[in-house]
């Protein structure tokens, strides 16, 4: 296990805990970690933040292609961190604030790409992780919004190779909903995963 993406994820998740409040350089550049793998340039979007929600999503083999500049173009105000929640307490409800052009596709398979940040690995696999819409969220100390990452759970038997630096896309079915532990949000957007693909780089 490479510790130095394992030290990135627990300080990511620590930072997401903490919120804006603990936003310090806790990240340094580190470097390419896939030095093999050559970097691929996310595509940039000309649709404005407040048209991608009217607009269809292209569909990619049946899945919607759902990427940052829709699931984050809309204002989202996390709850304060609750010191006396309990386990098994009933977590406040945050969807009120997500948009009914985004819940919608909750259940849906969707892909997504973004920048992997490995949480949980099973051997040299990752089986958790999450992806973030840009490497300067999980690398130069900018705490990302709460739509602005995706916790990726792959299914069972579908690890995927921890790949970092670079923008992968992630099959699955999407879950629209607060995810709460302890007292903390820790997202809105949940992938069952799949598979994952390396996206094309660019012709010349």
């Amino acid at each position: 296990m490479n510790p130095r993406f394992v030290t990135r994820s627990l300080l990511l998740v620590g930072l997401l805990a903490l919120g804006s409040g603990a936003r310090a350089s806790l990240f340094a550049p580190s470097g390419v970690d896939n030095p093999g793998v050559p970097r691929v340039p996310m595509p940039l979007k000309t649709v404005a933040r407040g048209d991608i929600l009217a607009t269809p999503p292209e569909l990619v083999n049946g899945y919607a292609k759902l990427g940052f500049d829709r699931l984050a173009a809309f204002p989202f105000t996390p709850p304060d961190f609750d010191p006396a929640a309990k386990p098994d307490a009933k977590p406040p409800s945050v969807d009120g604030q997500i948009p009914d052009a985004i819940k919608k596709f909750d259940g849906q398979k969707a892909v997504v790409t973004g920048f992997m940040l490995p949480v949980r690995m099973e051997g040299a696999l990752v089986a958790e992780c999450m992806l973030v819409s840009s490497p300067a969220l999980c690398c130069y100390g900018i705490t990302p919004n709460v739509n602005e990452w995706v916790v990726v759970k792959m299914k069972p038997g579908a690890n995927v190779p921890a790949t970092m630096d670079v923008p992968v896309a992630i099959y699955g079915t999407l879950r629209v909903h607060g995810q709460f532990e302890n007292g903390y949000l820790t997202g809105i957007y949940v992938l069952e995963g799949e598979r994952m693909e390396l996206p094309k780089a660019p012709s010349s």
